[in-house]
């Protein structure tokens, strides 16, 4: 995917982990220039652990992201993106914790959206089983996902594109799921 990002600035908060990175080259390669060098950045990427951990308080990096979401409105402009796990949206029975953490992510991502709307646009990506080895997920997410495989860093980073486009300006709000199906339901027993 092809969008025009000259002269915008993104700046990463969080975990560069392989999937974060993948999203600042992709943005990179259409034209943004990527690190902390302005004082508001044009599209904030919020990276949250996207394979589960127990112990994970998001307080701090939300709070964060709320500041810079205010800055942006201020300046009249802006989006921020959160890269979330899947469990956002969808709680693994395995990882409760660690679900309830990304759902109070996604609550923040929404809330955002509202307060900070129309100048303002706040969306997530839930990223399901990504790589192999896995990066992202959780290896029982494969057996209940439609795809019946692994995502890609790559497939992440073009949904991620879609975000950030320019002629993209209605969408806020909003989780979009690169789970290969998995948040669907597809083959759930219960």
């Amino acid at each position: 995917m092809r969008i025009e990002l000259q002269n915008t600035f993104v700046e990463l908060r969080g975990e560069q982990n392989p999937v974060a990175i993948a999203v600042l080259d992709a943005l990179r390669s259409n034209g943004a220039t990527v690190g902390a060098v302005a004082p508001v950045p044009d599209i904030l990427i919020v990276s949250v652990p996207l394979l589960p951990v127990a112990g994970y308080d998001p307080a701090a990096q939300l709070q964060s992201a709320s500041a810079t979401g205010e800055a942006m409105f201020a300046r009249g402009s802006g989006r921020v993106l959160f890269l979330v796990s899947a469990a956002a949206g969808m709680p693994m029975r395995r990882h409760a914790e660690f679900s309830v953490a990304m759902a109070g992510v996604l609550a923040t991502v929404r809330t955002m959206a509202m307060q900070l709307g129309p100048k303002v646009l706040v969306n997530a990506l839930g990223v399901g089983a990504i790589g192999e080895p896995l990066l992202a997920g959780d290896a029982a997410m494969l057996g209940h996902a439609s795809v019946k495989r692994p995502g890609s860093v790559a497939e992440v980073a073009d949904t991620a594109l879609f975000f950030c486009d320019p002629l993209n300006s209605y969408t806020t709000g909003q989780m979009l799921s690169v789970d290969g199906g998995w948040s669907a339901g597809y083959g759930r027993n219960f």
